[in-house]
């Protein structure tokens, strides 16, 4: 496992990635794409940051972290997607851990992470309570009409 800053190279392996995991709508997969685009064209800085998982020259994993503008110390995790030959090995929390152990070296103090409730999002739940992650809020209807925002959250310091 060899987790890395994204390039721009990388783009389209990273679109792709998240596509195969099936979490991810086609309008949120442009998104996702746009994001990256502004990544690259807008320079890389550490309160935005994307990392990838790279093993034998393939991507099998994305996270993307960015701080909250208004909160002292806090920063959300706006992805994190493992390839689904990967999933359930353990990939995902050391992947995860990598990106908290990041943070807490920048001083921050607290990780959200925001997810569905939708029942396709079990598994991501569960991912996020094994690794230590309380849910802190529900937002109902959020999303969509029967569809909540719930975000976790973990103290890091």
């Amino acid at each position: 496992m060899k987790i890395r800053d994204v390039t721009h190279e990388d783009k389209a392996a990273l679109i792709s990635l998240c596509q195969i995991t099936e979490l991810f709508q086609p309008n949120e997969l442009e998104e996702l794409s746009s994001m990256l685009s502004a990544y690259f064209e807008d320079g890389l800085d550490g309160e935005h940051k994307w990392l990838t998982d790279e093993e034998d020259g393939q991507l099998r994993g994305v996270a993307y972290y960015a701080e909250e503008t208004f909160a002292n110390g806090v920063s959300n995790l706006l992805l994190i997607a493992v390839h689904p030959e990967y999933q359930r090995k353990g990939r995902g929390t050391e992947f995860l851990r990598h990106v908290e152990a990041e943070l807490r070296r920048m001083g921050k103090r607290i990780l959200i992470i925001e997810t569905s409730s939708l029942d396709s999002f079990e598994a991501t739940r569960a991912f996020y309570r094994k690794n230590g992650y309380d849910e802190e809020a529900r937002i109902r209807e959020y999303y969509n009409p029967g569809e909540d925002k719930i975000v976790f959250r973990k103290v890091l310091l």
